[in-house]
């Protein structure tokens, strides 16, 4: 299976949607549901693109054209560290220590993505 354009159809839509929700709005105005949207589009705008960076290096590097389905659950776990430490920074909590968590948690997700899959 070539690379789903669907992942970056639905990555492109996600990007204009951040760009509306951060030009038109704030996030007293939003309201918590607003937040938990731009959380799901940032988080499904940065899967588009590191699934496309994964599928970029992959092509060059291994000479594969094939994008398994385990790829993109590598490029899911991946994209959720930018969120995290997102979240960290908003709780005000951003340092070496939380940073080196984050980091042993996404070694760990994908640890367990390449064994369980």
């Amino acid at each position: 299976m070539k690379h789903n354009r669907l992942v970056v159809l639905v990555s492109i839509i996600g990007l204009a949607a951040l760009f509306i929700m951060l030009n038109f709005t704030s996030p007293t105005e939003i309201g918590p549901f607003g937040v938990l949207l731009f959380f799901t589009t940032l988080y499904v705008t940065l899967f588009g693109i590191i699934s496309l960076i994964l599928w970029t290096f992959y092509r060059l590097a291994f000479k594969k054209e094939v994008f398994r389905n385990k790829d993109y659950l590598y490029a899911a776990v991946m994209a959720f560290g930018p969120i995290m430490t997102l979240m960290a920074r908003s709780f005000g909590a951003i340092n070496i220590w939380t940073i080196s968590l984050i980091l042993i948690f996404l070694i760990l997700a994908e640890f367990l993505v390449a064994k369980r899959v």
